[in-house]
């Protein structure tokens, strides 16, 4: 059932438990028919809990509870909703440009635009997942593999998607709950179940997927991180500097990452993760969001709202001042050069020289 697997498993950070608690998901099984059911459409939208935001172009694209979609085209002084066919949460949303995108969320779902989020198909689903699976596993011979994708399909479509990457118009992943993860080569016409290639025997959540340098980086429960460094094609599993969850994972072009997670924790690695190096938040509670500014400026955000910057690829993080006041789930830079964040409370728009003033 959705709502105890919410509450025990799926969800990252203790911002979304709140939220899916606050909107009434929590405690309720929304049912297959949610994966039909289309958006409602709702003045009260920008205020809705929100779990992603990100860029399509000049466009800001959010994604959040109930398969609300939201618009900006002003840096986020106005919003308008988009039109969804199903209802149920999306956790992250990515455009790899103006026009084509990709959204994720609960009972599996994978939508597309290829519009800049004006509208959206159903491209995969839990049900169609979960026979995917059942499919592959039935092509090996692999028993524990087979005996997985039987119960996908016995427990039904309440497994999560929670992050995705596309690398372009074509080529992408998605990631979630249980060490679900999927691979399109055609822009999600076709789905590849991938779990067979993950280095991950315990099914372990996988909550944060991002590239750095050449290689693709998957960050999860317990302290999972995992690497591809042939493309996606294999992905190894690499010695963790810490037993707690990572949320999320921000790369550079350069090869530096910055994993991130519970209890403030944050590590650097300038080796492509073969050593960790700690660095000091001063924060006790989740890192939440993270994003890179277009003129590479690393900023994080912690469950309780507070907002850190690096000006060094992730070596060092400092305080930017006062927390914004909400929790927040997904972070943007705006067009304008302001900060852009959504959470339990909607849309936030930070002041536009919030982080600018203090590099």
């Amino acid at each position: 059932m959705i709502g105890n697997f919410s509450l025990m498993r799926a969800l990252p950070v203790a911002l979304l438990l709140a939220a899916l608690s606050v909107s009434g998901w929590a405690t309720a099984s929304p049912g297959i028919a949610l994966l039909n059911q289309p958006a409602l459409q709702s003045a009260k939208a920008p205020r809705a809990v929100l779990l992603a935001v990100t860029r399509a172009g000049d466009r800001l694209v959010a994604v959040g509870e109930r398969g609300i979609v939201l618009l900006s085209d002003d840096s986020g002084q106005s919003w308008r909703q988009a039109r969804v066919p199903v209802s149920v949460s999306l956790t992250a949303v990515q455009f790899v440009d103006a026009e084509r995108g990709w959204a994720v969320g609960h009972l599996g779902v994978i939508l597309h635009s290829t519009d800049g989020g004006e509208t959206w198909v159903k491209q995969l689903d839990g049900v169609a997942a979960a026979h995917l699976a059942l499919v592959s596993a039935q092509q090996g011979n692999d028993a524990k593999r087979l005996k997985d994708a039987e119960w996908l399909v016995a427990d039904g479509p309440d497994k999560p998607f929670l992050d995705l990457y596309f690398s372009d118009r074509r080529n992408g992943y998605v990631v979630g709950a249980y060490g679900l993860i999927l691979r399109t080569a055609d822009g999600g016409d076709s789905w590849q179940p991938w779990m067979q290639q993950v280095d991950n025997p315990e099914g372990l959540n996988l909550y944060g997927i991002r590239p750095a340098g050449s290689a693709l980086f998957i960050v999860g429960e317990r302290g999972l991180l995992l690497r591809s460094t042939d493309n996606g094609s294999r992905f190894e599993a690499l010695d963790s500097p810490y037993d707690g969850s990572f949320f999320g994972v921000q790369g550079s072009s350069a090869g530096e990452l910055l994993a991130f997670g519970l209890r403030g924790n944050a590590y650097w690695s300038g080796d492509q993760g073969v050593s960790w190096r700690r660095i000091e938040t001063g924060l006790e509670v989740a890192l939440s969001a993270g994003t890179r500014s277009p003129d590479g400026a690393l900023i994080l955000a912690s469950q309780a709202g507070d907002l850190l910057l690096s000006l060094d690829r992730g070596r060092s993080l400092r305080h930017l001042k006062g927390p914004t006041g909400t929790s927040l789930a997904g972070l943007v830079a705006a067009p304008d050069g302001s900060l852009i964040g959504v959470g339990l409370s909607g849309v936030t728009r930070l002041k536009h020289d919030l982080y600018s003033a203090q590099r």
